[in-house]
């Protein structure tokens, strides 16, 4: 349903374009029936102008049903969904893009020390880092995503989660807020089948740069 939301958030206008040309053509049609039928003398022709008048009715209520479920969905579903609804997309958007300076990515690289391997690849402590789930953790349900997001010009992050041994990875999380071992987002196992996974903590710098993500394997359960 969030794809459905975030489909009809995203081509607003061109949704409302395409209602108002069909309520301008279900108008005209709907005067021409009328006038037909007003002239009509012999049964015949009234029956025909009767089921053109009705036929151009319907057609304007569906038009309107559709521009005010439009209206009711973008101006109050919308802005009530939880942050992780804002799509990838409309981030970026968001964001200037460019490159990163070879002197900051090197002394980026200086800053982050080595780490066990059971912590997740491309993870750090200080800056970039899931500390829940942990590797390897079975999960089910709703699942808070724990851990730090602190890297020099950060921008904004992203969870991302992809089947083991799959290179399709989807957004399922999104944030522009510094925060240090705390509630980065939500994963809703729900949509997912049971199975391995790779989950993946992107941050983008302020220049619209991904850096090298925190990436942890899981397996979903969702057992009762």
């Amino acid at each position: 349903m969030v794809v459905v939301y975030r489909f009809l958030a995203d081509y607003a206008l061109l949704i409302f374009f395409f209602v108002f040309v069909g309520l301008l053509f279900a108008g005209r049609a709907l005067w021409r029936a009328w006038q037909e039928k007003k002239v009509a003398v012999f049964g015949l022709e009234r029956d025909i102008a009767h089921r053109r008048l009705a036929r151009s009715i319907s057609a304007l209520v569906l038009f309107l049903a559709i521009g005010l479920g439009e209206f009711f969905i973008v101006a109050f579903v919308v802005p009530a969904l939880p942050s992780d609804f804002l799509s990838e997309t409309q981030i970026l958007l968001a964001t200037p893009t460019g490159t990163i300076p070879p002197e900051q990515a090197t002394a980026y690289a200086m800053t982050l020390s080595a780490i066990p391997a059971e912590m997740g690849e491309g993870c750090f402590p200080d800056s970039l880092y899931i500390s829940s789930p942990s590797p390897g953790d079975a999960v089910k349900g709703i699942v808070d995503l724990v851990g730090t997001v602190d890297v020099p010009n950060f921008g904004f992050y992203k969870f991302e989660i992809a089947p083991e041994g799959q290179d399709t990875w989807a957004t399922i999380y999104a944030g522009r807020s510094v925060i240090h071992e705390d509630v980065l987002g939500r994963l809703d196992t729900g949509e997912l089948p049971v199975g391995n996974y790779r989950l993946r903590l992107v941050a983008t710098d302020n220049q619209g740069e991904s850096l090298p993500p925190c990436e942890i394997p899981i397996r979903v359960t969702n057992e009762e």
